[in-house]
């Protein structure tokens, strides 16, 4: 990140500009930086001004306690002004999710475009799970037990115990454990964890919800129903793609409809 700018609370965040065309924000998810989003800028910047940035309390940015998601959408009211006033907004998965709230407060976004934010509606027992993990998160966080709280969250997103425990042994693991507070920020940012339909209903600009067509149902379903709650929304899938899509894939979607957002 070669770029710095100050949100409203005085918090430093890191951001970094590529490419030409109508400007985009990139917002990652959890356990995710800038860093994660560059594959997909690279592949945009032909056609787009493509921006990724550290969320607060993550890479190069600053961290300003207390946490509110408030503070997350004064972040990217901050790098919109960085960036010349006006922008549109892509965010995937728990990123999503802060989009999806930024659109709905007013900002000066023209166009939002999500992956597979996980509300989980249509999960069976999703509220139920989304609780349980909430609660053993915000113990493992309060007694300082990192590594306990990275295991939360991938159990939650379906990796095996094998592959957790290998995953603890990997080079990569002390990386996970220095973000893992901010899994706090997304479990905040996520809510109850069930898709907000009002906020939603608030968004005047339109929006694109995106899913991949091998994921699992219900994430493709709740991608469908945030479509269907935003008076502007529609839905694409991609065939063949997880939640771990490829930006080669993603791209040319994102192309496509962030191009029409300069006469919008």
């Amino acid at each position: 990140m070669d770029k710095k700018t100050t949100s409203r609370d005085g918090t430093a965040l890191a951001y970094q500009v590529t490419g030409q065309g109508p400007t985009v924000i990139l917002v990652s998810g959890a356990m995710s930086t800038g860093g994660t989003m560059a594959p997909l800028a690279h592949r945009l910047a032909d056609r787009c001004t493509a921006v990724v940035y550290d969320r607060r309390g993550r890479g190069a940015s600053g961290d300003t306690a207390p946490y509110s998601v408030a503070r997350e959408v004064e972040d990217l009211a901050a790098l919109i002004g960085a960036v010349g006033g006006d922008a549109a907004l892509f965010g995937v998965s728990s990123g999503g999710a802060l989009v999806l709230e930024a659109a709905a407060s007013g900002l000066p976004v023209r166009r939002v475009a999500v992956y597979e934010v996980p509300y989980a509606d249509f999960l069976q027992d999703g509220a139920e799970r989304e609780a349980t993990y909430k609660e053993a998160l915000t113990e493992a966080l309060a007694d300082g037990r990192r590594g306990d709280a990275v295991e939360l969250f991938l159990r939650l997103t379906g990796l095996g115990e094998e592959m957790i425990q290998g995953a603890r042994q990997s080079p990569m693991w002390a990386g996970m454990e220095a973000v893992a507070p901010s899994l706090a920020h997304d479990d905040t940012v996520m809510g109850d964890g069930l898709l907000p339909r009002e906020q939603l209903a608030a968004i005047s600009v339109p929006v694109l919800a995106v899913a991949g067509g091998a994921s699992p149902g219900w994430m493709r379903e709740a991608s469908r129903e945030i479509s269907r709650a935003a008076p502007e929304g529609s839905y694409r899938e991609l065939a063949g793609q997880t939640h771990m899509v490829d930006p080669q894939v993603l791209a040319p979607l994102l192309e496509k409809f962030f191009d029409n957002a300069q006469g919008a």
